[in-house]
């Protein structure tokens, strides 16, 4: 038996995102992060009146993987994006990279495809940052 597996969940509130949205997420990070060996982290909520301080933050608490790491925050209602790279996947992923992908993401949540945006920028960031066998040699 999985744990939870009997829960009753009628009283838990439905999130934003539906079980197939969810998937189709995870499965973004989870190829993205595989392919480059760089770690993808995703987050979707509200930012504060710093919305770069804040992502800013949420990436340096992943500690010593921050320098490997990408974090994507996603704001909709505020209608904000910050892309924020570590130490070591800045030199992989420049400046203008992201911005692309910023400009590819914000275009599909103007037309009202979140997950699609956030799915299509991280494999744009996956792309850019190349393959982490090749970077090896």
């Amino acid at each position: 038996m999985v744990p939870g597996e009997d829960e009753d969940r009628s009283g838990v509130p439905a999130g934003p995102f539906t079980a197939k949205q969810l998937s189709r997420l995870d499965e973004a990070l989870t190829l993205s992060s595989r392919e480059t060996g760089v770690q993808f982290s995703l987050y979707v909520g509200v930012l504060d009146a710093s919305p770069r301080r804040m992502a800013e933050d949420m990436h340096a608490a992943l500690g010593a993987a921050a320098a490997d790491s990408v974090l994507v925050a996603v704001s909709p209602g505020e209608r904000r994006l910050e892309i924020v790279t570590g130490e070591h996947t800045a030199k992989r992923l420049p400046d203008r990279a992201c911005a692309l992908a910023a400009l590819s993401m914000t275009a599909s949540f103007t037309g009202g495809d979140l997950v699609g945006g956030i799915v299509n920028g991280l494999r744009m960031l996956a792309d850019q940052a190349g393959k982490a066998a090749l970077l090896r040699r």
